[in-house]
């Protein structure tokens, strides 16, 4: 038998000023104040942007109030075993689609790969409304199954003609870390293990993050 080797997927959604963003937030500004092919010594870029912009961690303080900001999310929980599922043709995922996952015993992180991952082909692709997220009793269905952090493969958990914030307000007041805007295009279903590293921002609703995933190949 060969020897394995570690295989390294970057799902991180490529950052730049043409990303999609939520309808009302500011678009990313990404800029060199100091540009060595103008004369200044060094290039030193300058960076304007919503934290939700692109792939990011939602933090408790986002829809709970008085709730703990970004720099106080556990990175035991943001860092071990998880779980890649494939759902490519739900339009929502329901209380069915989770209780029917067949998840290893003790899965606490848990990743959703949909038909929404096609749109990362382009990333400066247009807004997307009608993209795949929680019912709130599927949101309510993965803290029932104990999932600590779990991941969506476009900006956000909770669907966008929700009237009210209750997917989040579900998953979030449980302590659930989501994982919004991960590109899972070449991610087979199956275990893996997850590197999520969230920007320390200081009482911060939400964060950027460069996020990977590993196995034995």
């Amino acid at each position: 038998m060969g020897k394995k080797t570690l295989k390294i997927y970057d799902i991180t959604v490529p950052f730049s000023e043409n990303l999609p963003v939520w309808p009302g937030d500011p678009r990313p500004k990404v800029a060199r104040f100091m540009n060595m092919d103008q004369g200044d010594a060094a290039n030193v870029t300058g960076l304007e942007m919503c934290v939700h912009t692109g792939t990011h961690v939602d933090a408790p303080v986002h829809f709970v109030k008085n709730g703990s900001g970004v720099d106080q999310l556990d990175l035991n929980i943001c860092v071990g075993l998880c779980e890649v599922v494939d759902l490519p043709d739900v339009m929502e995922i329901t209380r069915r689609d989770v209780d029917g996952l067949d998840l290893p015993e003790g899965c606490s992180r848990l990743l959703f790969k949909t038909r929404n991952s096609q749109a990362w082909v382009n990333p400066a692709h247009t807004f997307i409304e009608d993209f795949v997220a929680f019912s709130p009793d599927g949101a309510q269905a993965i803290v029932d199954r104990g999932i600590k952090l779990v991941g969506v493969d476009y900006l956000s958990v909770q669907k966008f003609s929700d009237l009210e914030p209750t997917t989040h307000q579900i998953l979030l007041g449980a302590g659930v870390v989501a994982l919004e805007g991960i590109d899972l295009r070449e991610i087979d279903a199956g275990s893996y293990m997850l590197h999520c590293l969230p920007m320390k921002i200081v009482g911060s609703d939400g964060a950027p993050a460069r996020v990977i995933l590993s196995r034995d190949e």
